[in-house]
Parts: C-alpha cells; structure tokens; sequence
C-alpha cells in the first residue's frame, strides 16, 4: 500500500471502514506478494460475504501471516 496512488488509497480506507462497520473487526489480509490494487479488489469482494464466511477466510489470512512470520524466524 505504500506505493499506491491517492485514488486506490482513498478507496481503500472507505472500504476499510465500511469493513469494520459491517463486521466488527478490522480487514485482514495476506499481504505478501500482493499489489494495493490486488489488495483493493480482495477488499471489494470480500466486504459482500457474510459475518461466518468472513470470520473463516480472516482466520485462513491470519494463519498465513503467521506461518510466514515463523518461517522467517528459522
């Protein structure tokens, strides 16, 4: 995200709060490898599923970010 343009930026922190609003947690993603317009588009899909779906795909993404995270500690 830090090289993203003011448009993609702008779009991301309304969806950002519009994803908090809806769910009640903030939006979590696997970053890793990805551009802030694949990062905008993920947010674009996923702010329309349901509480369950999301809580489900959040926790698959935070379990990446882990495992990673721990990869790189070894």
């Amino acid at each position: 995200m830090s090289q993203a343009n003011t448009s993609t930026l702008e779009k991301m922190i309304t969806l950002n709060n519009d994803y908090l609003h809806k769910f009640g947690f903030i939006f979590i993603v696997c970053a890793t490898g990805k551009s802030a317009e694949q990062m905008l588009a993920l947010i674009e899909q996923r702010i329309n599923n349901n509480r369950a779906e999301e809580l489900q795909i959040a926790a698959g993404e935070q379990a990446k970010i882990t495992q990673i995270r721990l990869e790189n500690l070894l």
